[in-house]
């Protein structure tokens, strides 16, 4: 796929996530049915129609490519697929229930196991990341940049409580700040540079992060298992380990951190 047929996907992903936003914002801050799926994991009647709203309009830009949703069950009919459309129709649900804002919509197209097209929609706060690889990374049309520098002291993370107190005992001057619920979202504001790294314990899923892998890259970060070694999407189980963002350099001395 060439850079101009993704500048175009772009384009029509832009349009439809915009309409997924304005969907999930009709129900946001009231009354909707809401169950649990799995062992611990809720699930809204927003979450499906944005689903469905999402997979009508995206299977019509790419016919071609597989699917693969939080909210549409895998019949491993991507495995087959050069490319796979990974949609978290509302990243943050318990966010979304409880009428906080940190919660996102994530659409990656991966290609050969990799994100090359990706956007992440915030509706309540109004922002709108979209990346091409190679092409970098805009929030609401303007570049984005990663924290630079390999300094602890003050670095502002976000991620689970056990992990973050582990590195504040190494570093007491490190800023903990709360974790941000959409997983996507928290990844994201580190290719922002709102914080200067970001983590995810066990079992995130591929819907969880291929958006925002590609948003942290373009960014000129890295987002990569506490090994180093990148994520790759569309596996048999699109299920990942603790994870790690930052700036290069950052999460370089964060990698020796953690592995102490």
């Amino acid at each position: 796929m060439q850079g101009s047929e993704r500048a175009q996907i772009l384009g029509e992903l832009a349009k439809a996530v915009h309409a997924a936003g304005d969907l999930a914002l009709m129900t946001f801050n009231a009354a909707l049915k809401h169950w649990t799926k799995g062992k611990d994991s809720p699930v809204s009647e927003a979450d499906i129609a944005v689903n469905n709203l999402l997979h009508g309009r995206l299977s019509a830009i790419a016919p071609d490519a597989g699917w693969l949703s939080e909210e549409t069950e895998d019949d491993g009919g991507r495995l087959g697929k050069h490319r796979v459309w990974v949609v978290d129709p509302i990243d943050g649900t318990r966010a979304y229930i409880a009428g906080l804002v940190d919660w996102s919509i994530s659409v990656a197209l991966v290609e050969g196991g990799r994100p090359v097209v990706a956007t992440l929609f915030a509706p309540a706060e109004n922002e709108f990341f979209s990346a091409i690889v190679s092409e970098g990374v805009t929030c609401n049309g303007q570049p984005l940049r990663v924290s630079d520098g390999d300094r602890l002291e003050g670095a502002r993370i976000s991620g689970p409580r056990r992990v973050v107190e582990q590195l504040v005992a190494a570093v007491p001057t490190i800023v903990a700040l709360p974790r941000v619920h959409s997983l996507a979202l928290r990844f994201a504001r580190v290719a922002q540079g709102r914080l200067d790294a970001a983590l995810s314990g066990g079992n995130s899923h591929d819907w969880d992060l291929a958006a925002a892998d590609l948003l942290v890259h373009e960014a000129g970060g890295a987002l990569t298992t506490l090994a180093g070694d990148r994520i790759l999407y569309n596996r048999a189980e699109p299920v990942h380990g603790a994870l790690l963002a930052a700036g290069q350099r950052r999460h370089r001395v964060l990698r020796d951190l953690l592995s102490t």
